[in-house]
């Protein structure tokens, strides 16, 4: 593999070829000529039946159209109602990103459009949907990529080079094994260092939620952990208790790539600007800092459902839908050409939900399953009709005696899923129309969510579609983006939905709603996600009544007079469906580790799992070390 550019190089027309590089996994050739890279007669189909890898041929950078022409001959390609916004150029790839709002349009009847632009500029046109939503802070963190475009260049070069270039590891054995750095035992924290005799990579490595300082951080100081030594970096999801310490990483002198999807890179980023922005208020020192996480985005490659990817030498990367928020992926690991499959779930919902569609059983192999025990234990099921219909019940009730109900949310998942409820319930009729007020990070994240429209269901991509009825476009949503708008939100009158962060009430707007509505009899707090040990969601979920809270730099006492709701509602799969998902999952694994989960449930679901499918099944400890093959 150390010679595979030459090789492919060797195999096509001679001259044709001006420079073969890297991106990540893939192979880009560039080609000065422009007949050759408009009809290469199939030799580059013929060069990845031979070598079995991604190959894309570009135009040489020296040959493009110059910008401004480019640009100015682009719009007059594209039809006026396609909807361009934005071109980008990133030279040095010569690629030209274009910010549509209707693609199909811009792409052209079997691409005939973006063949046309390839042949008048030579630029290779990709199609951007351009969000309902406007967000800047998806745009900042994009333009991240444009920005520093060589640089990128480059970093996916060294990428590829560490994947073709041979084993840099002494092989003794055949082993795999894995470290658990976090959540072994406990929700919050993932962290897992799988090891094998050529690669080291780290699965998620996120925060505890509930935990404050060092307690909240996963177990970087183990022996099994040297982040020189680090290959590759995978996210499940977005959700800070997975992702929030990855910048930390880069702080630390980490240069690798990290591996997750679209939608993740985009949430995650914008999850860890807002703690960096909520530590601060809180008056800490934040862990790092947002040059840290732009470094992090440089750094990501993304890659789609379904589609497979080399990572390091021996191992292989897919990401199936997890079902458990926008984006959140089952991390399928091939290791050693078949030597093991390994298969981590991340957070799991094995159920179709508002939002999304049911997470994926079927693989090509797979002998060891790490499943998450959130909801695991025998007494975790969840009548999900029937909390719907007590959550509308609380707001029907409270909109009745002109109150105002507050939902703490997590960004993204449980609030995307009361959004489309909300929506249909008043579109028909069944709740009174009321104001839905999302406040700062979590609108940006429904901004998100409408820029992916594939990685939702197939109802909602029907109604954005064909429908033209986009459900977080409706008129009832209302922004809020500063402390002077929640200020008026809380002193308005009559009543409203009120869906702010943290979920947990650990910082965030949300406990600042708290703070203005607690005192008054008729509002409502509902809470519809984990409040781990700890957090003041516990406290007030358990029924604490008093509350300790600063307010204007003084600590004082909150009295809970408002309503306190509980809705065992959530993007995780209960103990039913955690059952469900090992029984249909297939391939049968031979091993299932359960982990995510407190330390009760986690060994009576994998107590559970042994039982009912004669499996061997462990729930680890943090710091303790599997060998799985």
């Amino acid at each position: 593999m150390s010679n595979i550019l030459k090789e492919i190089v060797k195999i096509l027309p001679e001259g044709k070829i001006s420079e073969a590089t890297f991106e990540a996994a893939n192979i880009v050739l560039y080609t000065k000529d422009k007949e050759y890279f408009l009809d290469n007669k199939g030799t580059i189909r013929d060069a990845v039946r031979q070598f079995k890898k991604r190959i894309e041929l570009r135009p040489d950078p020296s040959t493009t159209m110059p910008l401004e022409d480019a640009e100015k001959k682009i719009k007059e390609i594209l039809p006026e109602d396609a909807g361009v916004q934005e071109l980008i150029f990133d030279a040095p790839r010569s690629i030209v990103i274009i910010h549509v709002e209707k693609p199909g349009i811009a792409i052209g009847k079997q691409g005939s459009l973006l063949q046309d632009v390839k042949k008048e500029t030579l630029w290779v046109p990709v199609i951007k949907r351009i969000p309902p939503i406007r967000s800047k802070l998806i745009e900042s963190i994009r333009a991240v990529l444009y920005e520093n475009a060589t640089e990128r260049k480059k970093f996916l070069n060294t990428t590829g080079h560490r994947i073709y270039d041979g084993w840099l590891r002494e092989k003794k054995h055949e082993w795999v094994r894995i470290s658990f750095l976090g959540a072994a035992r406990q929700v919050g924290r993932a962290c897992f260092l799988l090891q094998t005799p050529e690669s080291r990579i780290l699965i998620d490595c996120g925060i505890d939620p509930g935990e404050d300082g060092p307690e909240s951080y996963p177990f970087l100081d183990a022996p099994e952990f040297n982040i020189s030594e680090l290959d590759a970096v995978i996210v499940s999801h977005s959700h800070l208790d997975h992702s929030g310490l990855i910048p930390y990483l880069f702080k630390f002198g980490y240069q690798g790539p990290i591996y997750c999807t679209l939608p993740t890179r985009d949430v995650m980023s914008l999850l860890q600007l807002d703690m960096v922005k909520i530590q601060r208020s809180e008056g800490k020192d934040p862990i790092f800092t947002s040059e840290d996480i732009k470094n992090m985005v440089l750094h990501t490659i993304t890659v789609e459902y379904d589609e497979v990817t080399d990572i390091t030498p021996d191992v292989r990367l897919t990401f199936y839908n997890s079902g458990h928020i926008l984006g959140s992926s089952l991390v399928h690991l091939n290791i050693g050409n078949g030597l093991h499959n390994f298969v981590y779930t991340g957070d799991l919902k094995y159920g179709r939900t508002n939002v999304l569609e049911p997470a994926n059983t079927q693989f090509p192999r797979v002998e060891t399953l790490m499943i998450e025990a959130t909801y695991g234990g025998k007494d975790n099921i969840m009548a999900e009709q029937e909390a719907d219909e007590y959550m509308i019940k609380v707001i029907q009730d409270t909109f009745a005696r002109e109150g105002k109900v507050l939902m703490p949310v997590l960004g993204s998942g449980r609030a995307q899923e009361v959004m489309v409820i909300i929506e249909r319930l008043m579109r028909e009729g069944k709740i009174p129309k009321a104001p839905v007020y999302i406040d700062g990070m979590l609108w940006d994240i429904t901004a998100i969510h409408t820029a992916y429209p594939e990685f939702l269901n197939r109802n909602i991509r029907q109604q954005i579609f064909h429908k033209d009825n986009n459900p977080f476009l409706s008129e009832i949503f209302k922004r809020v983006g500063s402390h002077k708008e929640r200020k008026g939100v809380m002193l308005e009158t009559g009543a409203c939905l009120i869906l702010a962060t943290s979920g947990m009430l650990m910082g965030g707007p949300s406990v600042e709603y708290l703070k203005g509505l607690s005192e008054n009899k008729n509002n409502s707090l509902i809470f519809s996600c984990y409040q781990p040990p700890g957090s003041m969601g516990h406290r007030i979920r358990a029924g604490e009544k008093n509350i300790a809270m600063q307010v204007d730099g003084k600590t004082q006492m909150i009295q809970m007079k408002m309503e306190i709701h509980k809705v065992e509602i959530t993007n995780h799969s209960d103990r039913r469906q955690l059952m469900n998902y090992v029984k249909r999952c297939n391939p049968s694994p031979r091993k299932v580790i359960v982990v995510h989960g407190e330390s009760s449930r986690c060994l009576d679901l994998a107590s559970s799992i042994h039982k009912q499918n004669r499996i061997e099944t462990v729930a680890p400890k943090n710091l303790e070390t599997i060998r799985i093959r």
